[in-house]
């Protein structure tokens, strides 16, 4: 249970440090969506740039099997090295956004 907790402080910590950055637009917030029970997280942006609609998953990351998956990283950051730099073993980390196969040629969990 020691290690859930830890993930899942590191995980909001990580996107709440990433929502700080914010967007170029003030009219496009940044929105941090942290479902602890379920273990489901997100960094999405909402708003409006130019006249069109902005709504859009920035970052998606899950806790299953007791290892951090990052289903979606729509940012310039390497999540899974931060998350590893964070001291979160790369055993524990999956690259979900690649294909089984993929997976095999990273440094990460497979699954």
């Amino acid at each position: 249970m020691a290690k859930l907790d830890e993930y899942r402080q590191k995980i909001q910590d990580l996107l709440t440090e990433l929502a700080s950055y914010g967007s170029a637009n003030g009219e496009v917030e940044s929105q941090l969506i942290f479902d602890a029970v379920r273990d489901h997280y997100q960094l999405v942006h909402v708003g409006w740039r130019n006249h069109h609609r902005i709504y859009g998953c920035v970052v998606h990351l899950d806790i299953k099997d007791g290892k951090i998956w990052v289903q979606h990283n729509g940012t310039e950051f390497d999540i899974s090295l931060r998350l590893a730099e964070m001291g979160i073993p790369k055993q524990n980390i999956v690259n979900g956004f690649h294909s089984i196969y993929m997976r095999q040629f990273t440094d990460f969990a497979v699954g």
